[in-house]
């Protein structure tokens, strides 16, 4: 199966709520644990245990785990390996980007199956120009994986480049849209190049319909609604996987109470598809 038919299957099956796993060290602590690698061991996998088994899709986010060098990566790869055991898809939060055989490597590093760190999606940055994230492309397409791109984020900074204008006078935003919309024509049930669209940005008068699968960081505890995402995303909502980790992870290290905030959240955006 493709990844957006995966992601469509997924979301239909266990609900429209993606749990990041960001085990920074103020959370570690609220846990009880040291910032080491033995906290991050014990904090990602437990989160994993709890919520891996309930939700679509787990976005562990890279940097967290590469601040403790070759053991943290450790940690990571049981991450991405356990998750997909327990039937969760796996979006690796990375937001690379970069040029030729730079590129190559790491579409390979994180798209690959044969790779410890082989996911069924990445997230990508696309403000090297589109066509730097072809390696990305082809090899997702090779794989079955998917990409998020990032189009309209929430952050301050974000709208300084997203919401600038091309020669065409369309904003970067829409010619980023442009191309996942040609790179999704014709797919079924849907496309599998997506991208990233913040849960609390204004209005931006975006064309959202590009048939493929959206994230939306930024749900829950940074502000992110239901109503939110039925004003951003309109008719396109269904496709809309909300992200949230604080929402989630605050929870612990009781497992239950974890898996009862990924219970509410999905239940709050069932009404979305």
């Amino acid at each position: 199966m493709t990844f957006g038919a995966r992601f469509v299957a997924a979301l239909a099956e266990r609900g429209p709520f993606c749990v990041g796993i960001d085990p920074h060290a103020a959370l570690l602590h609220e846990w009880g644990l040291d910032d080491d690698v033995a906290g991050l061991e014990t904090f990602a996998l437990s989160v994993v245990e709890a919520v891996a088994p309930l939700c679509s899709m787990v976005k562990p986010q890279s940097a967290f785990y590469e601040r403790f060098g070759s053991r943290g990566v450790a940690v990571l790869e049981r991450v991405v390996a356990e998750s997909r055991a327990a039937g969760a898809l796996v979006l690796m939060d990375v937001k690379r980007g970069d040029i030729g055989t730079t590129s190559q490597a790491y579409a390979d590093a994180y798209l690959d199956p044969a790779s410890p760190l082989g996911s069924d999606a990445v997230t990508v940055s696309p403000f090297l120009g589109f066509g730097s994230l072809d390696p990305f492309v082809d090899t997702a397409r090779k794989h079955d994986g998917g990409l998020f791109v990032l189009a309209l984020t929430s952050n301050k900074e974000g709208p300084e480049v997203q919401h600038a204008r091309t020669d065409t006078g369309e904003t970067v935003a829409d010619r980023m849209l442009d191309h996942l919309r040609a790179l999704n024509a014709d797919a079924s049930p849907l496309g599998s190049f997506g991208a990233v669209v913040g849960a609390t940005i204004g209005e931006t008068g975006a064309d959202l319909a590009f048939n493929g699968p959206i994230l939306a960081p930024g749900f829950g505890a940074q502000g992110g609604t239901v109503d939110d995402i039925r004003r951003i995303f309109g008719a396109s909502a269904g496709q809309v996987a909300a992200s949230s980790s604080r929402e989630v992870l605050r929870a612990g290290p009781d497992h239950g109470a974890m898996q009862d905030a990924v219970r509410r959240a999905n239940d709050d955006l069932r009404g979305l598809r």
